[in-house]
């Protein structure tokens, strides 16, 4: 909890986020009531056969009523390292493991109200793996592997409503 934490309490707590109604005292001087999404750090996986392709997954997205072409991404799990969770999510989201792992950066994609950080990391000599993953029961995906100019024209079209999808293809 920071100094300028006066009080808090969590209101909601689910699989994914919890949501805590904190008193703040803010810098310049007002104490004021912040509602915070908490929700762990998340990787952002640029599978890339080659320098030319990349691999997005499609999903369908309740919150939104869509399926959708993106980047594969998912949580990192309790003691678990950004890097070891990228190697994870790209065996478990398309089947494949890569032997290069570069980290591009991270980002906090929505600071004014949640603090997840996105961690972005390309991902090169994709490999099938030893064993299957398991899937998260609320997966059902399929992948397909694009062109950097086809994906990027996915996203210009609004064919790819997604930020993080849409930020990432601008990292390589």
């Amino acid at each position: 909890m920071s100094e300028r934490t006066l009080s808090s309490e969590t209101v909601f707590t689910g699989k994914v986020f919890s949501v805590q109604s904190d008193r703040v005292r803010l810098p310049h001087g007002p104490e004021v009531l912040m509602h915070v999404v908490r929700h762990a750090a998340s990787v952002i996986l640029l599978p890339m056969p080659d320098p030319d392709h990349i691999v997005l997954v499609r999903q369908y997205r309740y919150v939104i009523d869509q399926w959708i072409w993106e980047l594969p991404a998912g949580s990192i799990d309790p003691g678990e390292t950004a890097e070891h969770a990228a190697v994870r999510e790209c065996h478990e989201e398309i089947a494949q493991v890569p032997t290069g792992v570069v980290r591009l950066g991270a980002f906090y994609p929505t600071p004014g109200y949640c603090d997840e950080l996105m961690i972005f990391f390309r991902l090169t000599g994709l490999k099938e793996p030893d064993h299957e993953a398991e899937p998260d029961e609320d997966e059902n995906i399929e992948t397909k592997v694009f062109t950097l100019a086809e994906a990027r024209q996915l996203v210009q079209e609004g064919n790819t409503p997604d930020m993080k999808t849409a930020f990432g293809l601008t990292l390589v």
